[in-house]
């Protein structure tokens, strides 16, 4: 049986020792990072996205100095735009094409992931690369067992619209990623968290959201899914009872992209008006 349990602290590596994720390597003072390395700047009209490759040529700018000291970079106005798209063209996947993905470019989403920000810094995020056939079918089958408890929840009309509705990946998407939270963690030593310590979990999930965007720019699609019983993935994957569940993704290249979000083209859920999650006091 494989499993990979990533604890990230940047010594991680896939494939050579001798290649670096790109994340790692621009902050090595000789390397000159790209700030639209992982953005859809050359995207089709249509929205599609672009995977970068050794043909493909991004926008660059130097990296600044004041003598040994290296500044922020400009971020302009083809950045702020190209960002933006970004965030409009993030979807959560269901319908993937079974196109192997290269370990290395989920090594460097991993990376880019921890650079979220965390209470105390105490990056209590935990990264397991599900590889085992036999843990994936398990984790397969109690998404059936879960999804078919939900299902009973329902009644009429919403019962039929939930059992047409596509709610996971497992068995098309070549990588299988579970996230857990170190609830444990002494890292931070408690900073922040001594009044709230949920908000571990919420580091965590921000370290999500840069995953899926980074990967949504590189051409793959991220599917989180959460119909899955914790303490069960828990005991398939064996992970340290100290480590909470989080999310469960399905990563690989997408069947088909839409700006909209598959629950609300298919009448489950409208996106909300911004009066609705906005309020001033």
């Amino acid at each position: 049986m494989r499993i990979m349990v990533i604890a990230f602290s940047c010594k991680v590596a896939f494939g050579s020792r001798n290649k670096m994720p790109w994340a790692a390597q621009r902050r090595r003072p000789d390397a000159k990072p790209t700030i639209s390395q992982f953005l859809p700047h050359a995207a089709s009209d249509k929205g599609a996205a672009v995977t970068l490759d050794s043909t493909t040529e991004p926008r660059t700018q130097e990296l600044r100095t004041d003598g040994d000291t290296p500044m922020p970079p400009v971020f302009d106005d083809a950045f702020r735009h190209s960002l933006s798209e970004l965030f409009r063209w993030r979807r959560d996947v269901r319908r993937f094409r079974s196109d192997r993905v290269d370990m290395q470019v989920i090594a460097e989403l991993i990376e880019l992931a921890t650079l979220a920000p965390s209470v105390g810094h105490s990056q209590p995020w935990r990264f397991v690369i599900v590889e085992d056939s036999a843990r994936r079918k398990a984790i397969i089958d109690n998404f059936n067992t879960c999804n078919a408890a939900a299902l009973a929840n329902y009644d009429g009309a919403e019962a039929a619209l939930y059992a047409k509705l596509k709610l996971a990946g497992l068995c098309e998407a070549p990588v299988h990623l579970a996230v857990f939270c170190d609830s444990s963690t002494a890292d931070g030593r408690g900073l922040g968290r001594m009044t709230m310590p949920e908000t571990l979990v919420f580091s965590v999930i921000g370290s999500l959201q840069n995953l899926m965007l980074a990967a949504r720019a590189r051409g793959l699609g991220a599917g989180w899914i959460s119909i899955l019983e914790p303490r069960e993935v828990a005991t398939i994957l064996e992970i340290p009872a100290e480590w909470r569940f989080v999310a469960y993704l399905c990563i690989g290249r997408p069947e088909e992209e839409h700006l909209d979000p598959e629950l609300e083209r298919h009448g489950w859920q409208a996106r909300l008006p911004q009066s609705t999650v906005l309020h001033r006091r």
